[in-house]
């Protein structure tokens, strides 16, 4: 009514007898938002009710006996008035606009789904609702899309959403499409009308961002939420966060003690172990369907659990017109934590609110009668904990835990629980989701049920008993890096070589200060010089500790030394016909090995110009090596890495060779490709098959073997932390591996082959088949420049070759690149 003082009269179809309202919903009286009061309606209001009430389809729906048919009638008249509708072109913002489709959905809202016509045009996309709320015309301009995202409605694909902003909480309009062919055709327009605009995110992409710590705890979980289907417009998929501290008693926080925090290894439901008992026995003696929580740990009821002081309207039309009993609801933060501890159905996680800015759903700012409990107090504002002075600093600490050393060493054991390979209920006590038949992997395709009061029932089941998020890993989730990170928390010694070490001096921070800055200038590369030394392709390059010599080995057999002051190559030596593979310089800055297709190594002394030592222990081409310490790994194509001891005195003079064989790595396929990180525990081998396989250098035991490439792998490296190997193989693909778990965390397609590249974690510089260096941001997935350099000119034609060998210096300020092209060339940062 006009008049605020009057009530909103809402009408129940059930409560019309011959034609006339015999009762009412009165709401909001004196415009005050408080339980529903129903009573008994005047005559005049009857007439007046009856009035609004002729299209009697409603009516005639709400007399039917199943709540099957009553839900199939009204849904054909709703169709029925879609079909003859449509969205009205006058609303377009421009008069040159060209329509590209239009089709018919909902625009979802916590409890409510608004029905309307979508029109989506070369400049925007429209929602025209039918009853004209909130606006008569939504628009969306398509140059402001950020992102657009698929989802899971009900558990079905029918679900868009769009952003325009970087708030991945609060999108700007969520519909809900009759079928999936209209949302994909929308979709898919968008994304190809901001083909340059619009930037696709992984789980994967997101959870490197994060373990490096660019992206919080926070920002990471909002972002797993989004890309797990869930809303803030969807309450039954309404965001996820985790109970990340289990003391809410004490005066003051500790955030340095361990049992301040909740274990993340549990869902809630394994926390109390006296529970878990019960709920087990329970789970065992019960008849199928089995369940063992019998709740969900995120449900509408829950949210608004949570949120009854802000959006105390939802709460009401949820529960009927009423609130829940004073003594059952969000009262305490204390209270609402010892009961999901100790609750025989209450499981629940928190909301983003918990970690978020705005207090308002900790206070009653609306003065809301909420009700009283028994012991007679009055449910006003939530009871914060001793160690917090208001809902503000409440807040502010509980931020900050999330963000704790504990927290983020630990949080991708939750991760695993709600997002991750736990997920499914592979073990009934860790899984956070053996709760009832109603945890569907993909989706449900409610249609499909024939009985029409079996399919209702089972879409209110869905929509208001809680929905698992999406999957989106499948294997154990890595461990964040964190600062004071030094071991991984694996029980066995298996990941101890994974160590970091605790003495940085002030020598090693400045290195790698200057590094960083020298990756942060990259895109500065220029050329100092190009020297064309070899007749075909290059195939190594080794440089002397000073910088002053410079080794190349090609496909011409030989290798040639390049003295850097002079510009020009001193020394040529040839060991057989066939071609080098690669070349290592030794510690001792004296000797160079080079592996060769004749199934053998080369020690080609620098002091004396001659070869030095010929190891002959392989039965196909040696594809690479690496050295450390006293110990030399050739990578071969006979399917075998080899681990050879070197005797310093040659105490065997009868041996040919000082190398002596300590272990043999076999594998399915041949090794193209070998490194070893920096502490030399580590070993990563790639093979043609596209598998990359990693040892313990130690042990010489297998600890991940991942199948990542269609092809042959061309190069692989280490992270200079050892926790990431980066691998480019020939389906033009860049895979970033987490070496803790043989996740697959990135992976980035080019539109060309890499033969090499160098990189420092986050950035990788690499050697494309086109001759160009490509420099690549693997934190977003993207190329980032490509400078053009190794061409071929034959007969005043220019034909692209392809850059084979790349060295970097330890500072990271000086590149040298070989090609096909048979030159080398020496490139330097711009200062």
């Amino acid at each position: 009514p006009e008049d605020f003082a009057e009530p909103i009269l809402k009408v129940i179809c059930n409560f019309l007898t011959n034609g006339k309202l015999n009762k009412a919903n009165y709401m909001k009286e004196d415009n005050v938002i408080a339980p529903y009061r129903i009573e008994r309606v005047s005559q005049s209001c009857s007439v007046f009710a009856h009035e609004i009430l002729c299209p009697l389809q409603l009516h005639r729906a709400s007399c039917l006996d199943k709540l099957g048919d009553q839900t199939a009638m009204i849904e054909a008249n709703l169709q029925s008035r879609l079909a003859r509708s449509s969205f009205d072109k006058h609303s377009f913002q421009s008069v040159s606009e060209g329509p590209h489709m239009e089709c018919t959905a909902e625009m979802v809202l916590p409890l409510v789904s608004n029905p309307g016509h979508v029109c989506i045009t070369d400049e925007g996309l429209y929602f025209q609702p039918l009853n004209g709320y909130p606006e008569q015309v939504i628009q969306i301009k398509l140059h402001e899309v950020l992102r657009i995202y698929k989802r899971r409605h009900g558990l079905r694909p029918l679900g868009l959403e769009v952003f325009c902003t970087e708030n991945d909480s609060c999108s700007d309009i969520y519909l809900k499409f009759y079928n999936t062919a209209d949302r994909d055709e929308v979709y898919y327009y968008i994304a190809t009308f901001l083909e340059n605009h619009l930037m696709e995110h992984t789980a994967e992409s997101y959870m490197l961002q994060w373990q490096r710590g660019h992206l919080s705890n926070y920002q990471y979980l909002l972002h797993l939420n989004n890309l797990a289907d869930r809303s803030c417009n969807d309450l039954s998929q309404y965001p996820i966060l985790p109970w990340v501290l289990a003391d809410y008693t004490s005066p003051h926080l500790d955030l340095t003690n361990s049992a301040t925090f909740r274990d993340l290894t549990k869902p809630i439901g394994a926390l109390n172990k006296e529970r878990l008992e019960r709920l087990l026995a329970r789970y065992r003696g019960m008849p199928e369907p089995s369940f063992m929580y019998g709740s969900h740990y995120s449900s509408p009821g829950y949210v608004l659990f949570y949120l009854v002081r802000v959006a105390p309207e939802h709460m009401l039309s949820l529960q009927n017109g009423r609130y829940d009993h004073a003594d059952r609801m969000f009262n305490s933060i204390h209270e609402t934590w010892k009961n999901c501890l100790e609750g025989a159905t209450d499981f629940k996680e928190l909301i983003p609110e918990f970690y978020g800015d705005d207090p308002s759903f900790l206070e009653n700012k609306f003065s809301i009668d909420l009700g009283r409990r028994q012991n007679g107090s009055s449910i006003n504002e939530v009871n914060l904990p001793p160690w917090s002075s208001d809902a503000n600093d409440f807040l502010q600490k509980h931020k900050i835990a999330l963000e704790s050393q504990y927290v983020s060493e630990n949080l991708h054991e939750w991760i695993d629980l709600v997002f991750g390979y736990k997920q499914r209920g592979c073990e009934a006590v860790a899984s956070h989701n053996v709760f009832h038949p109603l945890t569907y992997e993909g989706g449900i395709d409610c249609d499909s049920i024939d009985d029409p009061d079996q399919r209702i029932a089972m879409l209110t089941q869905i929509l208001e008993f809680g929905q698992t998020p999406t999957q989106l890993f499948t294997v154990p989730h890595p461990q964040r890096i964190t600062p004071r990170f030094h071991s991984m928390t694996q029980s066995s010694s298996t990941y101890s070589t994974l160590t970091c070490s605790s003495e940085d001096t002030s020598f090693e921070d400045l290195t790698e200060e200057s590094r960083k800055l020298a990756w942060g200038n990259m895109e500065q590369l220029e050329v100092l010089s190009t020297h064309k030394i070899h007749k075909e392709a290059v195939t190594g390059i080794a440089v002397t500790r000073d910088g002053a010599s410079i080794f190349a080995t090609s496909q011409d057999s030989t290798i040639k030394m390049f003295s850097k002051e002079l510009k020009e190559f001193q020394r040529s030596m040839s060991f057989s016909n066939m071609a080098l593979s690669s070349c290592l310089m030794l510690p001792d800055d004296n000797t160079v090995a080079c592996s060769s297709w004749d199934n053998n190594v080369y020690f080609y002394s620098i002091p004396y110009g001659r070869r030095q030592d010929t190891l002959m222990g392989h039965d196909d081409a040696v594809s690479q090596m690496c050295w450390y310490g006293d110990q030399l790994y050739t990578a071969s194509w006979d399917s075998t890495v080899k681990v050879w001891l070197r005797d310093p005195d040659n105490q065997s003079r009868s041996k040919r060779c000082s190398l002596e064989l300590l272990y043999e790595f076999e594998h399915e396929s041949g090794v193209n490709a070998v490194a070893l990180n920096p502490a030399g525990t580590l070993l990563v081998t790639g093979c043609k098959g596209g598998t990359v396989c990693i040892w313990d250098a130690g042990s010489y035991g297998l600890l991940q073997q991942v199948q990542c490439h269609s092809g042959t792998i061309h190069h692989i490296s280490f992270s200079s932390d050892s926790r990431h190997v980066l691998s480019t193989g020939a389906d033009c693909c860049l895979k970033v591996i987490d070496v803790q778990t043989g996740t697959v965390m990135s992976s980035v397609r080019a539109e060309e082959e890499m033969r090499c590249f160098c990189w420092d974690g986050n950035t990788v510089l690499s050697g494309s088949q086109s001759g160009d260096l490509l420099l690549w941001d693997l934190l977003s997935n993207t190329l980032t420049k490509r400078i053009p350099i190794h061409v071929y000119i034959l007969y005043l034609s220019i034909s692209y070759v392809t850059l084979t060998a790349m060295w970097m210096n330890e500072q990271c300020s000086s590149v040298i690149t070989g090609g096909e092209d048979r030159q080398i060339i020496f490139w330097k940062i711009a200062t």
